[in-house]
């Protein structure tokens, strides 16, 4: 799967556009991580904890983007875009959607 943040790939031209595709997870902070993310914050610094939950975040949710045009039969998406949410104290949602689109060579 071929994936963008622009309209378009320089490589393929793209045939069809078959719509709307979207990702997203939702996650809560740990609290032992919370621990470590508060001293780091005394000291400054980058604060891992999160990044790495972050990261894990914007992987799952770009891997359900991507089941999501692989069932609608999509060689690639474009215009990708991310968004995140708080949900409720602890907790936010991160969301990706993008354009799911047919490509010829």
């Amino acid at each position: 799967m071929k994936l963008t943040t622009q309209d378009r790939f320089e490589d393929s031209q793209i045939t069809e556009t078959i719509g709307l595709v979207r990702g997203n997870t939702i996650r809560a902070r740990h609290v032992g991580k919370d621990i470590m993310a508060g001293l780091r914050n005394v000291v400054g610094g980058e604060i891992e904890e999160y990044t790495k939950l972050l990261g894990e975040s914007r992987e799952q949710s770009i891997d359900r983007m991507i089941a999501e045009a692989t069932k609608l039969g999509a060689d690639g998406i474009v215009c990708i875009r991310f968004t995140t949410s708080s949900i409720m104290g602890g907790a936010a949602e991160l969301f990706v959607f993008g354009t799911a689109v047919k490509l010829k060579k």
